[in-house]
């Protein structure tokens, strides 16, 4: 196997969590200075190496190795959620830094090489996995032009402009160069620490599906409208909150979850009865039939809130990811390695959370490896993952790489 300096794997990662630091975390969203000085890091040390560096116009960075052999593409996201995790994402950026350093480094692959990316708003600051989509050519430049930040509303194309990224070509990856995509990322959960395991193996990625649930009532005076005759937009939105929880909970998978994320009522004082109220609500599942079956139950609810009055309902899917499995052969691949380096210790097991790889996995085999979160804790600043969790994840993770390209021929 190459070799992995486990212990620079830990420097970089360092390096990147004293960008834009924040409490023991970092406040990195996507295109701000700390994630374009971020960027900047990471491309130097791939130029480092001889791979020829490309930040394109959405900012992805793309390393690309030399030669013509049999290609791997790596690499995860830098951006963070606000006020949030040091680990999501970058781990996965450097993993991919490092398996292109030691395979660079290894006589044995000359020819061959791994494509590192660092792809631009996973985190979803202006969309829904912009950078990855853009690589296989499935963001338009109408949805760029339509993206706004969701804190601060900036423009995405305001926010490349002032990047000095404005006017630059998106580069669009044929997968056929690739033997498959491999993405390595923290577990943000706690199967793995609570069961003394180091690695997990990902089998499938869970598919979103994030609603808005509208509901129109009548605004009115809290104490001289009669209970008989009110239009209660805020009463309806907790029941149906309600309803949604009961009838998900009959019809669910044994791993699928669902959220109520935010309710928002108009025009949300104490005297006024709410007109209007809005609700996000979210369900992951790695089994499209199950959203299939979730989503009827939904709008059934929703039919039967109309019938019944008196405030009208409508609903919308704002986001609609796809449910993504893993490549066996891949999945084999990071097992043979995490046995080699720690017997016993690595499960198979699905991520409850979207990834970049599950928009590779359309277009090209790819695989995804967890380490451990302390206490499973994710986006939020307290986010960690041992040190030596992290170099035993680096060394696995490069193993498997080379693995993969090895059966590549």
């Amino acid at each position: 196997m190459p070799t992995c300096d486990a212990a620079r794997v830990l420097r970089d990662l360092t390096h990147l969590r004293s960008i834009g630091a924040y409490e023991t975390g970092v406040h990195k969203p996507a295109l701000s200075p700390p994630h374009l000085a971020s960027i900047d890091y990471v491309r130097a040390e791939l130029a480092e190496i001889g791979h020829r560096t490309v930040i394109d116009g959405i900012s992805n960075l793309l390393g690309f190795a030399p030669g013509a052999g049999p290609r791997l593409l790596a690499g995860s996201h830098l951006e963070s959620q606000n006020y949030s995790g040091w680990l999501d994402g970058p781990l996965g950026v450097i993993y991919a830094l490092e398996a292109a350093r030691a395979i660079a480094a290894d006589p044995a692959f000359a020819g061959r090489g791994v494509d590192a990316a660092a792809w631009c708003d996973e985190e979803g600051h202006f969309g829904s996995f912009l950078g990855s989509r853009s690589a296989m050519g499935e963001v338009t430049d109408a949805e760029i032009d339509a993206a706004r930040d969701r804190t601060t509303g900036l423009p995405m194309r305001e926010a490349l402009m002032a990047a000095g990224y404005a006017g630059r070509a998106r580069e669009v990856l044929d997968p056929k160069r690739y033997v498959g995509f491999f993405e390595a990322h923290i577990e943000q959960g706690d199967w793995l620490e609570a069961h003394d395991l180091k690695i997990g193996v990902v089998t499938s990625i869970v598919g979103i599906t994030q609603y808005q649930v509208v509901f129109s009532g009548a605004q009115n005076h809290a104490g001289t409208t009669r209970m008989a005759i009110r239009r209660d937009a805020g009463l309806a939105a907790a029941k149906m909150a309600v309803a949604l929880n009961d009838g998900f909970a009959a019809h669910c998978g044994p791993k699928t979850v669902w959220t109520t994320g935010n309710i928002a009522f108009d025009p949300g004082a104490p005297s006024i009865i709410p007109g209007r109220a809005v609700m996000l609500f979210q369900m992951r599942d790695t089994d499209r039939a199950v959203h299939t079956r979730l989503d009827a139950v939904l709008r059934r609810l929703v039919a039967e809130a109309n019938r019944a009055g008196p405030v009208h309902v409508e609903v919308e899917v704002l986001r609609q990811t796809t449910p993504a499995a893993m490549a066996p052969t891949f999945q084999a691949a990071i097992e043979a390695a995490a046995e080699a380096r720690a017997p016993g210790k690595q499960t198979r097991l699905p991520s409850g959370a979207g990834h970049d790889a599950q928009i590779l996995a359309g277009h090209m085999p790819s695989a995804m490896m967890f380490v451990p979160s302390i206490g499973g804790i994710s986006h939020h600043w307290t986010e960690n993952t041992s040190d030596a969790d992290l170099m035993l994840g680096a060394q696995i993770y490069v193993d498997a790489a080379a693995r993969i390209l090895q059966a590549a021929g």
